[in-house]
């Protein structure tokens, strides 16, 4: 397919991801057939409880599962590069690479910020030589040229006096100051997809929404595409231009969040949506979501969900829903038994 006509297709195509822990207490569905698509300067949002198995899909998806335990069971995640920053007019399946030719997808097209800055970025390292590190390798920048880009990128991305900063240690900046530095290394190579991993954990409000307004200004700036995972919708909500929302390794509803907040479809969605805190609420307790998340390894037949759903049916125990969508929201699916 040549011309104009790529653009038309998904930047990054996802189906029927199934992630597995083969463990001695049995297997673990970690992920167990999630699909999606992502256009050019789109961003998704993966919402759900810990455990959902939001990251566990983008570490597939980077070839950063530790193997053996896990294993991809099925599935493809096609990258259509003819629509990206550097056009190769190739699509690759990227669950298919080799490490070295994965290795030359990731921070060229696809780079990811990570929950935890001070496990993620090396102590012993200066961060401008970890900065500088990201070009130097996958963009063959000379040493000098990839420290003044480097210099750059920590002021764009609200690091004060860079050319000072540059040569500290992970351990010299507070908790919000190494999530721009990290943020700053994903972004140094203008990646076709950027996929944040609760970019804003363990950071107080103001710096919550520093971050989040940076990652959208440089998403219009680059012309990125952006996979948020958060476990709080309030995070995604206006961020978003599509939401999944996860439960148990599965997508259980999938759609724009306007009406998602608005018309919640799946009683989990529901249920998430109402223990938000929110404006006007007064000193009422938030309503909590009864019972706990299932044990992976011995899921039911059905939705994983019925034991903690107050509009559940006898057919739900038995039954996982296939997807289905309303008259006036086609490109809204969820998978439910009942209508709420």
């Amino acid at each position: 397919m040549t011309g104009n006509s790529t653009n038309t297709l998904p930047l990054l195509n996802v189906k029927d991801l199934r992630v597995h822990f083969h463990t001695r207490h049995g297997v673990v569905r970690a992920v167990d057939g999630i699909s999606f698509e992502i256009r050019r300067g789109e961003v998704l949002g993966i919402v759900g409880e810990s455990g959902s198995g939001k990251s566990v899909s983008c570490l597939a998806l980077m070839g950063l599962l530790s193997v053996p335990p896990a294993k991809i069971e099925s599935g493809t995640a096609v990258f259509n590069s003819s629509t990206g920053r550097t056009a190769t007019n190739t699509p690759i399946d990227l669950l298919k690479l080799d490490p070295d030719s994965l290795r030359r997808i990731r921070g060229n097209h696809i780079s990811m910020i990570f929950q935890e800055p001070m496990t993620s970025l090396n102590p012993y390292m200066k961060i401008g030589d970890q900065l500088s590190e990201v070009l130097m390798t996958h963009e063959k920048t000379a040493e000098e040229e990839a420290r003044e880009c480097a210099v750059q990128m920590l002021d764009r991305v609200g690091i004060p006096d860079p050319r000072i900063r540059i040569d500290r240690y992970p351990h010299e900046f507070s908790g919000g100051m190494r999530q721009r530095v990290m943020i700053a290394m994903a972004l140094l190579s203008r990646p076709d997809v950027l996929i944040a991993d609760e970019p804003t954990t363990a950071l107080d409000v103001t710096i919550q929404a520093q971050i989040l307004e940076l990652i959208r200004e440089l998403k219009t700036e680059i012309g990125m595409s952006v996979i948020l995972i958060s476990h709080a919708m309030g995070v995604v909500a206006d961020l978003s231009d599509q939401i999944i929302v996860m439960y148990a390794g599965r997508a259980v509803e999938h759609g724009a969040p306007g009406r998602i907040f608005q018309h919640p479809a799946h009683p989990y969605t529901k249920a998430l949506i109402e223990s938000m805190p929110r404006a006007g609420r007064g000193r009422d307790k938030l309503p909590a979501i009864s019972g706990a998340p299932p044990d992976l390894a011995s899921l039911p037949g059905g939705c994983a969900f019925e034991p903690r759903c107050s509009y559940a049916k006898s057919v739900c125990r038995d039954v996982f829903p296939d997807a289905r969508s309303r008259a006036e929201e086609p490109d809204r699916r969820f998978h439910c038994h009942v209508d709420i």
